[in-house]
């Protein structure tokens, strides 16, 4: 029988909701609210009060070719840094579930990446992938001009794409072998003696019951490329060359505090928000109906 916790007075459950409720609205509804106000006013850059003007600042934006062009190419960022760190992920889980040799120390070793800063990660990744030294050095004298971050928009957009989806392989990696190991070890040897390969039974077995996980890390990995790449751009590429690595986030911190345009910045923050929230609804819509819950 299923037990619950009760309270003998309804202001008891109150009270220890109350802390929660505080942290929801200090750190959700309250910043959320303040930028929609500030999106509909001309702030003053250096204070001094403000304009109300309505929605002239989502139509300046949205008649910005530049913005469109941070758009696209944060929608890229997203499809290829997620397909990346999700596929190198479920990879990787797979193949430590199997327990082969020194599989205990890989599965400790692979979850650090996340724990490290994106502005740490991001650093270390622009020493690796710079052109005048490392690997990329060797790749540049057999092929002159071939990798150059600073020159190249596609080459900056690579770097960019590598180093955050090497951070966010050790977080998908967590709830693909969590995953992986909630999967009956008997369907397993079953399908195994009645004479399937490996990768027969993880396409026909475990592919379907870890389905929910992959979901759940998709919804999660978009979502995060759109908000946690700002320390990633700012460190190796600044938005450049050319804008080519200008994604929205990085746009709208830009704009607002170096820039001091901050009710342009807070249009494109809810633009931002408002775009995530319909890439999710869609996920929600179309891609759970090919989850297969146990």
């Amino acid at each position: 029988m299923e037990k619950r916790t009760t309270f003998s007075k309804w202001s008891v459950g109150i009270l220890f909701a109350v802390p929660q409720l505080l942290l929801i609205f200090t750190f959700f509804y309250w910043p959320a609210g303040q930028a929609i106000y500030w999106s509909l006013t001309l702030q003053q850059p250096w204070g001094g009060g403000n304009i109300w003007v309505g929605l002239d600042n989502f139509r300046s934006i949205l008649a910005s070719a530049d913005y469109w062009n941070s758009v696209t190419i944060s929608i890229v960022f997203a499809a290829i840094s997620t397909a990346i760190s999700m596929g190198a992920a479920l990879v990787l889980a797979a193949l430590t579930d199997r327990q082969l040799r020194g599989s205990k120390f890989y599965s400790v070793v692979l979850i650090w990446p996340y724990g490290i800063a994106a502005p740490a990660s991001a650093m270390a990744f622009r020493f690796i992938l710079a052109p005048e030294a490392g690997f990329m050095s060797v790749v540049n004298h057999w092929w002159p001009g071939f990798w150059d971050p600073g020159l190249d928009g596609n080459a900056a957009m690579a770097s960019i794409i590598a180093a955050f989806s090497w951070k966010y392989i050790g977080y998908s990696f967590i709830f693909f072998l969590a995953a992986f190991q909630a999967i009956p070890r008997s369907l397993i040897e079953a399908a195994a003696m009645d004479g399937s390969g490996v990768l027969r039974r993880f396409w026909d077995i475990q592919f379907p019951l870890i389905t929910p996980t992959i979901f759940f890390l998709l919804v999660i990995n978009i979502t995060e490329s759109f908000q946690d790449s700002y320390g990633i751009v700012d460190i190796m590429t600044s938005g450049g060359p050319h804008n080519s690595t200008n994604l929205m986030v990085y746009k709208i911190v830009f704009d607002g505090f170096r820039g001091l345009d901050y009710s342009g910045a807070a249009a494109q923050s809810i633009i931002l928000m408002l775009l995530i929230i319909v890439l999710t609804i869609f996920q929600f819509r179309f891609i759970e109906r090919r989850v297969h819950y146990r």
